[in-house]
């Protein structure tokens, strides 16, 4: 269910909303779900935090795969004082995407 009143700009173009944004380059993830919290999302895969959104950034925690899967990713901050993450720069690529947080989710 999309409520149009949120999602949709007056002139009816969609708002940027970043968890839509992603949503469709990480269907097909088995387990996949997006939480919000305090602002942000969380993306859980298989009940387990692999990364979130911040700031209209997909972040992933910095395992060992994520690093052998992205080795040339920026490592960001979510947030002041938290962890640093790796930074997805490459949206376009659905199954790097779905390798990455099925293999992160395996080392959480």
């Amino acid at each position: 269910y999309l409520n149009g009143p949120d999602m949709l700009g007056a002139n009816y173009a969609l708002k940027g909303n970043p968890l839509i944004r992603f949503a469709g380059q990480l269907s097909g993830v088995e387990g996949l779900r997006c939480r919000p919290m305090m602002g942000e999302y969380l993306i859980y895969c298989r009940n387990k935090v692999v990364g979130g959104i911040y700031d209209d950034r997909l972040l992933i925690k910095a395992t060992k795969s994520a690093r052998a899967l992205l080795p040339d990713a920026p490592r960001e901050l979510p947030y002041p004082g938290g962890k640093q993450m790796l930074l997805v720069t490459e949206m376009e690529n659905k199954s790097l995407l779905q390798e990455l947080l099925e293999a992160v989710s395996k080392e959480v």
